[in-house]
């Protein structure tokens, strides 16, 4: 049988997303969007582009409908609105949240053995969101962050050290945003710690740049934020379930007792496969470091409470 990923938003990060998924042949994808035409024209040009890249897979765009999203193996969740002039930060909270939950009780109600990958932001919160609304297992709920915010801190490395991307392995953890926790130390180029290759001067900087790395794009492009590498995060992520790859990657998960932090959605390593998330890897951490993590998971309770509070 052909496997089935559903996105849902189909904006620059949803559109771009179904195109890579399309492109690798991992599976058929159904776009779903509500705005009228857009997933049905965005589908219809990658449908277009098929012969050219080569490949078979089928995309179906729909407008609110989610019958099309019946039995898929994951559903990729991008849906939801970014800051507007003049709104608090409560009441984008409040509108991705009402989104949020919309868009999983579709989902849960077509697709319900499905693995949910959520995108929106804010991220560890939407994850709360998606968990508590489809009562799903938290092993079929993750947010996609760290594996971002890895390939950022990567990608910054190679730039500075002139090596390949492929040599390189970043360790981030933490929630997505300024409280993030890279970790130089875990941190390798051909199995050997950053730490030995850089001063402390210049991981310091790296590590600020990848704490700010969306807003530095956001401040580039003026208009919108970064979509090709939070796409290609959220497809890694998809490839290791669809394909039973046993990936270790850095995946928002709920934490029950792991690294001291219970009840909450935290960016952690964990094993992706067939079944979602199928193990908490724990690695040992430094005083420092618990302490960036514990403030990190501070963070994201403060969202949660926040969403409670606003729920009245």
């Amino acid at each position: 049988m052909r496997k089935k990923v559903t996105v849902v938003g189909a904006g620059n990060v949803g559109a771009t997303a179904a195109m890579r998924i399309a492109e690798k042949e991992l599976a058929d994808v159904v776009l779903v969007d509500v705005l009228e035409g857009i997933p049905a024209g965005k589908a219809l040009d990658l449908a277009e582009a098929a012969p050219v890249e080569r490949h078979d897979s089928r995309i179906t765009g729909c407008t609110g409908d989610y019958s099309a999203a019946a039995g898929s193996d994951i559903v990729i969740i991008t849906a939801g609105i970014p800051r507007k002039p003049g709104m608090s930060r409560d009441e984008l909270l409040l509108t991705n949240m009402k989104i949020m939950e919309g868009v999983v009780r579709e989902v849960a109600a077509v697709a319900p053995e499905a693995i949910l990958i959520i995108v929106s932001n804010p991220l560890d919160a939407m994850c709360h969101v998606a968990y508590e609304t489809s009562g799903f297992p938290k092993a079929r709920v993750m947010g996609m962050a760290g594996v971002l915010d890895s390939a950022r801190c990567a990608a910054f490395i190679a730039m500075e050290l002139d090596v390949s991307v492929e040599n390189i392995h970043a360790f981030v953890l933490g929630s997505h945003g300024d409280a993030m926790v890279p970790v130089p130390r875990y941190t390798t180029v051909a199995g050997v710690p950053v730490t030995e290759l850089m001063s402390t001067d210049r991981i310091n900087a790296i590590v600020e740049r990848t704490k700010n790395g969306g807003a530095e794009i956001v401040n580039l492009l003026k208009t919108g934020s970064a979509y090709y590498a939070p796409a290609s995060a959220a497809v890694e992520m998809a490839e290791a379930i669809l394909k039973d790859r046993k990936k270790i990657l850095p995946c928002a998960t709920l934490l029950e007792g792991e690294y001291g932090i219970s009840g909450l959605f935290v960016g952690v390593p964990v094993k992706l496969g067939a079944r979602g998330i199928e193990k908490v890897i724990e690695v040992s951490l430094n005083d420092d470091e618990k302490k960036a993590l514990h403030r990190s998971a501070d963070a994201v309770r403060g969202l949660v409470e926040a969403m409670r509070r606003l729920r009245g």
